[in-house]
């Protein structure tokens, strides 16, 4: 009987969401590792390059951002004259926030003769002061942009920029920095799994820790990693990456056994999984669109000077 009733409150509330996305003329964008139930009310749902490209072309006058703030901060870069909303202003990013303006400014200013790459898991003010964003699908695409005499500067996430260098050969300076969910991943536990499912591929994203990824069948992009599961023949999969990818994923493949990486933390699922991700719920999507809060808002110059690195991202992508 609660289960009904739970159920039937979540339509009705579903319901008022899509009510309300018309009147304001909005657009829901929905990163992977969303709550189900968002992803599934959401009008577009990929990965940080997918949903920048989209944020791109939307026509709606108001977009609500069901991720963490670094992305609705893109969504505004790429939009200045939109209204751009979060469920939740505290849905941050551990990359982003031990990374700030100032400490980077410092960081930065000690090798003036570097280009400056930053992933786009960082706030507004880094991506201001850098020469090119990029996100884990289009990151060896724009180190290889960078001509090879040019040294570079890599932030925030030491784990992607290890990978880049092993990748490309291409010397970096990086920024120590880390992803809690991607480093949650437990070895022991891994092997356990394997135990009972030997025949399981390994799959990861490069934010994980080297000794992961080095027992990987394949690194990649959370859409990278969507793409391979759908089109290898393989059966079963672990999958090393934040657990809510495993939704579109299972859709996309419901013959398939996904399983999550199993974490080092003795949490309910013993898989990885973002806290801040899962601050945004239903109930604060539809407070988002009644109250048309809370907003982004973000400095003119900030926004001018982070749409440059942005926009030299998605022409090489």
């Amino acid at each position: 009987m609660k289960d009904d009733m739970k159920r039937n409150d979540e339509q009705e509330l579903i319901g008022r969401i899509k009510l309300l996305k018309e009147k304001h003329n909005a657009v829901i964008l929905a990163h992977y590792y969303q709550d189900p139930k968002i992803q599934d009310i959401a009008d577009f749902v990929g990965d940080s390059l997918e949903l920048s490209r989209k944020a791109t072309s939307t026509q709606a006058e108001v977009i609500v951002f069901a991720g963490v703030h670094f992305m609705a901060e893109t969504a505004k870069i790429l939009n200045p004259s939109k209204k751009v909303l979060l469920p939740d202003l505290a849905a941050g990013c551990s990359l982003a926030d031990y990374c700030s303006g100032d400490a980077f400014r410092r960081w930065r200013s000690q090798f003036p003769d570097h280009v400056t790459v930053t992933y786009i898991n960082c706030s507004a003010d880094v991506k201001a002061q850098s020469d090119w964003v990029c996100t884990s699908a289009n990151a060896l695409e724009v180190i290889r942009a960078i001509p090879e005499d040019q040294p570079i500067l890599f932030a925030p996430d030491r784990n992607l920029g290890n990978y880049l260098i092993k990748e490309t050969g291409r010397k970096m300076e990086l920024w120590d920095g880390a992803c809690v969910v991607h480093e949650a991943f437990s070895m022991e536990k891994l092997l356990d799994l394997w135990k009972k499912h030997p025949e399981a591929k390994l799959i990861a994203h490069p934010e994980s820790e080297d000794h992961l990824l080095r027992v990987s069948e394949f690194i990649g992009s959370t859409s990278a990693l969507l793409k391979y599961v759908e089109e290898n023949d393989h059966e079963t999969f672990i999958v090393g990456t934040e657990k809510g990818i495993l939704h579109e994923m299972q859709r996309r493949v419901p013959e398939k056994l996904l399983i999550p990486a199993p974490s080092k933390e003795n949490n309910n699922c013993a898989c990885s999984e973002c806290a801040y991700m899962k601050m945004n719920t239903l109930e604060k999507l539809y407070q988002c669109l009644l109250n048309m809060g809370p907003e982004i808002e973000l400095d003119g110059e900030v926004m001018e000077a982070a749409y440059r690195p942005i926009e030299r991202m998605l022409t090489v992508s």
